[in-house]
């Protein structure tokens, strides 16, 4: 995991579309923008949790590519 520190209004830039910004840091709270296109799925983690459930996959499983590819559109 790369570890950064930035201060209000400053940018992270992640691949050549997702831009991360600090837009407010106050008391123990950061608040953060993100741009990214349309086509990526950006979600708090605890959402990501919620909508997917506990899932545990058996790396020798085949996985339904075109099915999982629906569900991230």
């Amino acid at each position: 995991m790369l570890v950064l520190s930035r201060k209000q209004n400053e940018r992270i830039r992640v691949g050549d579309s997702v831009v991360v910004t600090v837009v407010r840091v106050s008391g123990d709270k950061v608040r953060i923008g993100i741009e990214a296109p349309a086509n990526v799925r950006v979600l708090r983690e605890e959402l990501d949790d919620e909508l997917l459930g506990d899932v545990e996959l058996d790396v020798h499983a085949e996985l339904p590519i075109p099915q999982l590819l629906r569900c991230v559109g």
